[in-house]
């Protein structure tokens, strides 16, 4: 049995981040660490899972801690996934920003079935401007 252990004040290394997104499969810039590390840098809110002193998780989220949070990364470990990691780190972002924050999120084409499954209801109403780079 797998244990892991969370945390919100454990600030991850942009090398492990950077290893978690290429085996998550989530499309992130992991070949330049240096903005992994902006990324982690300028998050609000992170809360990471490990497995001892691997990284194996992260969700990523911008908040204002009152009305909304952008949770702009949840990546678990390839080898990880299917154990409810993704859960637990989605459930503790809820719990840090509390009831009265809705947490929105853009979803890879490949993860649309899964956040339904975390509560997560589609919307509609949504629109982006892509990064150029």
């Amino acid at each position: 049995m797998i244990r892991i252990t969370y945390s919100d004040v454990r600030k991850p290394m942009a090398n492990d981040v950077a290893r978690v997104f290429q085996s998550s499969g989530i499309k992130r810039p992991s070949d330049d660490l240096a903005r992994i590390q902006k990324m982690i840098d300028s998050a609000t809110l992170i809360v990471s899972a490990w497995d001892g002193e691997k990284l194996v998780g992260l969700a990523r989220a911008l908040t204002d801690y009152s009305y909304c949070c952008y949770l702009s990364d949840l990546a678990v470990d390839g080898s990880y996934q299917k154990h409810g990691i993704g859960n637990e780190l989605v459930s503790r972002i809820q719990n840090q920003i509390g009831e009265q924050c809705s947490l929105v999120l853009l979803s890879a084409p490949g993860a649309l079935d899964y956040y339904p499954k975390l509560g997560f209801e589609k919307a509609d109403n949504a629109f982006v401007i892509k990064r150029k780079r």
